[in-house]
């Protein structure tokens, strides 16, 4: 017997029709979910499988944290320190993804290979005194850069996309060149992806133009197998590197945030990520 119509028999046996009820008890209404409905209710609810075993990476690089892989066709997430997975941190330097979109759609800057000139000012990493381009800028994480974003887009531009992007607590106080680095803005990892889902699918409220320049400047890596998309971030003792993988029609998305004690550990966010996405054969082995 098909589930449909299990389903179907179930609940015929079960309810009554409104016409075969005495009209005394006859409800106004009665509102029941189809077998399709049921059934799309079943695949559309995400499954959540811990991975305790995803503790050796952190262990090995000495590091606390948590991280959360979305496999996008199987709707399933699975998760390393959950809790941690749901709590919101500032998003540090990954805000520069949506600072970017949003510079692009206002025409804040034109676009990814618009030169912003250097201001002379030197700052603690050598690759940022110079002039910078939108893809200079977001490989090397030029905070600089999109602070002057920032002040081209203004306040109220600002908090109109955020709102619409529905991007983490969506709080911009502490400065319109300051709020995703020591300001009120708060994402968690699994915002993080919800995010880049709406990026992948194109179903932020962008262009296609706007989103189509971000994604191609966020590639980290690319070949013959995968594209591999993200950004790393961070902010004090605040770590993040947050992206997708797209292998044919397959897409993983992935955030991890950890704990930075010492500038050495920022190495450890994109090395705990690729030893995952490598033991679950998602992406080749370093030789």
């Amino acid at each position: 017997m098909s589930l449909l119509r299990g389903i179907a028999i179930a609940s015929a046996c079960l309810i009554l029709l409104p016409s075969a009820m005495p009209k005394a008890v006859r409800p106004a209404t009665i509102a029941t979910a189809s077998p399709t409905q049921v059934l799309l209710t079943q695949q559309t609810k995400s499954t959540w499988q811990e991975r305790p075993d995803f503790a050796k990476y952190f262990q090995k690089a000495g590091v606390k944290g948590t991280f959360l892989l979305y496999n996008r066709k199987q709707n399933l997430y699975l998760v390393y320190n959950r809790q941690s997975a749901n709590s919101r941190v500032v998003p540090a330097s990954t805000y520069k993804i949506l600072n970017s979109l949003i510079a692009l759609e206002t025409g804040a800057i034109a676009d990814e290979n618009e030169v912003i000139k250097w201001d002379g000012v030197k700052r603690e990493f050598p690759v940022w005194n110079k002039d910078q381009t939108m893809r200079t800028a977001i490989k090397d994480s030029v905070v600089w850069f999109y602070q002057e974003l920032a002040r081209r887009i203004g306040q109220q531009r600002m908090q109109r996309y955020i709102n619409l992007a529905n991007y983490g607590n969506r709080d911009i106080s502490g400065g319109i060149d300051r709020f995703w680095l020591d300001g009120g803005l708060r994402i968690t990892p699994k915002e993080q992806i919800d995010f880049l889902v709406k990026l992948q699918q194109n179903k932020l409220p962008f262009s296609e133009r706007s989103m189509a320049i971000v994604k191609n400047i966020i590639i980290n890596e690319k070949t013959s197998d995968y594209v591999l998309r993200g950004k790393t971030g961070w902010q004090k003792q605040v770590g993040w590197y947050v992206g997708y993988l797209e292998r044919g029609s397959d897409v993983y998305f992935f955030a991890i945030n950890m704990d930075i004690a010492k500038p050495e550990d920022a190495k450890a966010r994109v090395a705990i990520t690729k030893s995952i996405l490598q033991d679950l054969g998602l992406v080749a082995k370093t030789k």
